[in-house]
């Protein structure tokens, strides 16, 4: 039964781990990688649009400075490539960039990476080590409500409680022609399947849901926001998990089903399940005498 499993969250040090396993073992950082440099210069580029997607609201506007806001910007890693496509759009324009992340190891990773990373001059960086939920209530006790020419939220929304109010109140903070980039798994993904599918059997935790780009923008559609959805190719090499005593494979199985130590604590009929279907094609391809789980995430672009 699920109760007589463990969360992973439940274990702090075991799931950065097998996030950090997770990073290593995909390509989801390759993929994010390719949007902002394949999918995104096309947006911008977009003639037949009448308000191409994303950063032409400042052209030709002559901004003094260009506010970005991320919301659980982690290490900083796709932050920065971010930053990096704005300086490249506007240069010399000062950037006032904000981060919200609950995690102090994560704040530090993300400091330490902008410390060794040339070309940030003009980029000032401010921390707030908090979740996205008190970050919007301390803005409106204060009630400072600042515009953000850009909001970005990467595989962050999973750790929200009320996903449709947190979208709707940083909605609120985007100025005029402003755009939210919101990156998560899509439901094309193997996670979608996998959610649906064992969620009820897996332990449940109050910090994580389960949710996708289907049910994005389903939520998008009853708030009557308007935004535009990409899905792109992810893979994990999953090969692992079917190796008796792998260590590296116990930590993906965590991971894929966020239980602590999964393959000794869940019922033997629930594991030979999950196992078996991880190796069906809903859920992976096999390559190269790989098993390569579908991570395909959606990069959906919200407009002002």
């Amino acid at each position: 039964m699920a109760s007589s499993m463990r969360s992973l969250f439940s274990d702090h040090n075991r799931y950065v781990e097998s996030f950090r396993r997770f990073l290593n073992s995909s390509t989801e950082h390759q993929c994010m990688q390719e949007f902002m440099d394949k999918k995104l210069p096309e947006i911008i580029a977009s003639s037949h649009r009448v308000q191409p997607l994303l950063f032409q609201i400042w052209i030709g506007d002559r901004k003094s400075e260009i506010k970005i806001l991320s919301i659980g910007g982690g290490a900083g890693e796709i932050d920065l490539q971010i930053l990096s496509k704005v300086q490249i759009q506007h240069p010399g324009i000062h950037i006032n960039n904000e981060v919200v992340e609950p995690s102090v190891e994560q704040i530090a990773k993300y400091k330490e990476l902008v410390a060794k990373t040339s070309n940030l001059e003009n980029i000032k960086f401010a921390w707030h080590k908090e979740t996205s939920s008190e970050y919007q209530n301390r803005i409106m006790e204060k009630k400072e409500f600042q515009k953000w020419d850009f909001i970005h939220m990467i595989q962050m929304l999973y750790y929200v409680k009320d996903i449709p109010a947190t979208l709707k109140f940083f909605h609120s903070l985007l100025a005029t022609n402003a755009k939210m980039l919101i990156i998560l798994v899509s439901g094309i993904s193997g996670w979608n399947k996998l959610w649906k599918k064992y969620g009820s059997r897996l332990p449940q935790d109050d910090l994580c849901q389960y949710v996708t780009s289907s049910d994005l923008t389903q939520m998008l559609d009853k708030l009557g926001i308007k935004y535009e959805c990409y899905d792109l190719l992810s893979t994990m090499d999953i090969s692992d998990c079917f190796i008796d005593g792998n260590e590296n494979g116990e930590l993906l199985c965590d991971f894929l089903t966020e239980t602590c130590n999964f393959n000794t604590a869940a019922p033997p009929d629930l594991k030979a399940e999950i196992m078996k279907d991880l190796q069906e094609s809903e859920f992976s391809v096999k390559k190269e005498g790989k098993v390569l789980f579908n991570n395909s995430l959606s990069f959906i672009v919200v407009e002002a």
